[in-house]
């Protein structure tokens, strides 16, 4: 758990240029204050002790107005700029080196049981206000434009934007206009979180 936290702080240092110490990111910074509660309940969560879990939640919740449920899987090197307002829901899963801005909603489409959160790669940043709903995977590399609404899988190397979300761009592939133009049984590679 420390090293991940520790992996939170130095991935803050490197990414927010209002960053000037460590000292200053793990007194002042809602976002590692959210993170470090995150870890914690977590801790609880996979403990069964599914009330403290909730409890430590709430009161991080309260406390930053960043909202991280304790049965999210969450990688490390994690920066949640600007926090407030975003929401992870329970089966999130959020891999390493991730960047996500304020009013960000992981979430699920109704009342579905099982995994019903999306799954985020690794070197993703979220745009403010974007809203990534489902049972969904997000591939590596890949960047959300700001209130973007994203409902289907995406490839690696892409950037999203619009509502709904289409592929503008993709290291992978050419040029792109909409989700039209992609295979959507194609397996799509995902890193293990």
């Amino acid at each position: 758990m420390f090293k991940k936290i520790n992996k939170d702080i130095e991935y803050i240092m490197e990414n927010d240029p209002a960053a000037r110490s460590k000292i200053e990111v793990f007194l002042l910074y809602p976002s590692i204050h959210a993170l470090i509660s995150y870890r914690i309940s977590h801790f609880f969560y996979n403990r069964s002790m599914f009330f403290i879990a909730r409890l430590v939640s709430q009161l991080s919740r309260f406390i930053t107005g960043i909202e991280i449920h304790p049965g999210a899987k969450i990688g490390e090197g994690i920066l949640i700029d600007h926090g407030m307002g975003v929401v992870i829901g329970e089966t999130t899963e959020i891999g390493n080196r991730i960047t996500i801005y304020q009013g960000t909603t992981l979430g699920g489409t109704g009342k579905d049981v099982g995994k019903r959160h999306p799954t985020i790669g690794d070197d993703v940043m979220i745009g403010s206000g974007a809203k990534i709903l489902g049972p969904i995977k997000i591939g590596n590399d890949v960047k959300i434009g700001a209130n973007t609404v994203v409902l289907r899988d995406i490839p690696d190397g892409s950037t999203v934007v619009g509502i709904p979300g289409r592929i503008v761009r993709n290291n992978n592939l050419e040029l792109i206009s909409s989700y039209d133009n992609i295979d959507k049984n194609s397996n799509i590679p995902f890193k293990d979180i």
